[in-house]
């Protein structure tokens, strides 16, 4: 491909779109966006359509889209943008299922385009100082703390309640996006989910890991958090008590911050989607998704109170 800018068609112009895709993208030179479509969101000065086959027929220019609708409704758009031999960007979760993520990785293979499923919170400033810290030592245990207000961050999102919203889930896989990057490979031997007894996604989970050598990794994850937000993984190592707290952002060890620097998750995630499509490949990690369809086949299930926006 030519250094020209990657035209770009977004589909599923919601809070995440005007929130980070839109103004990264309107800083990145790698891309021109051309066209975006939603049921009910637009982007002013472009093209908008009601739906990606709108969008697709009327815009053949397109190289690439990005689709950020919610994960029940990925995997249709998905294939139909990589059948028109368009690169794809997957917002997290890549889908609502392991399989059909399977699926879109071989048809993206076949029709000789590139499928990023974008792992954001991987992309934290200090993810990889905690992942050069960890290869240097012997780990003894770790512990997974992401408790977040569902009322803040995803206000009247019916959509992550309902089955294949994941619930909780939906930032747990953020932390789990980290964790399979910077701790030894991991299995879930327990875990217990609490269901509200009017949603049909969990608002809490309490999962035990073992990796294969014996090391306890455990997390907790929850919706109901109040004042200041909790999206923490800590290490106990030979070389000291490992804190990487804010989402990934800082990086302190035995309480001396060794790494801090400001949030740029979604550039750097536009910026790798231009390097693999440039590159004709793709970048497809599936574990952070397979330890969640894990959690549920494992889990048992509580009923909680009802919980209400």
């Amino acid at each position: 491909m030519s250094s020209n800018p990657i035209k770009l068609g977004i589909v599923g112009v919601g809070k995440i779109v005007r929130d980070q895709h839109l103004p990264a993208l309107a800083k990145d030179q790698d891309y021109r966006l051309v066209a975006a479509a939603s049921r009910h969101g637009k982007v002013e000065d472009i093209p908008n359509f009601p739906t990606i086959e709108a969008m697709l027929d009327a815009t053949p220019e397109l190289e690439a889209v990005s689709l950020c609708m919610p994960p029940q409704f990925r995997y249709d758009a998905a294939r139909l943008a990589l059948t028109a031999k368009k690169h794809v960007f997957l917002e997290k979760p890549p889908g609502a299922t392991v399989s059909e993520v399977e699926d879109l990785k071989a048809l993206a293979t076949a029709n000789g385009v590139c499928l990023f499923a974008s792992w954001h919170s991987r992309y934290a400033p200090a993810v990889e100082a905690a992942r050069a810290f960890l290869g240097s030592t012997t780990i003894r245990s770790a512990a997974i703390n992401w408790k977040e207000d569902v009322r803040r961050w995803h206000p009247n999102q019916e959509w992550i309640w309902a089955p294949g919203g994941f619930g909780v889930f939906d930032p747990g896989i953020n932390a789990l996006s980290i964790a399979t990057h910077i701790l030894p490979p991991m299995f879930i031997s327990s875990a217990e989910l609490d269901f509200p007894e009017n949603r049909a996604a969990p608002i809490a989970a309490h999962i035990a890991f073992r990796t294969s050598n014996g090391l306890p990794v455990t997390m907790e994850l929850d919706w109901r958090q109040t004042g200041p937000q909790s999206w923490d993984i800590l290490a106990d190592t030979e070389a000291g008590s490992m804190v990487l707290s804010g989402g990934g952002s800082k990086l302190a060890i035995d309480g001396r911050v060794v790494h801090e620097e400001p949030e740029a998750e979604y550039p750097m995630l536009y910026k790798r989607f231009a390097e693999i499509v440039r590159a004709g490949t793709s970048d497809v990690d599936l574990a952070p998704l397979q330890h969640v369809a894990d959690a549920f086949m494992l889990g048992r299930r509580n009923v909680v109170e009802a919980f209400f926006d």
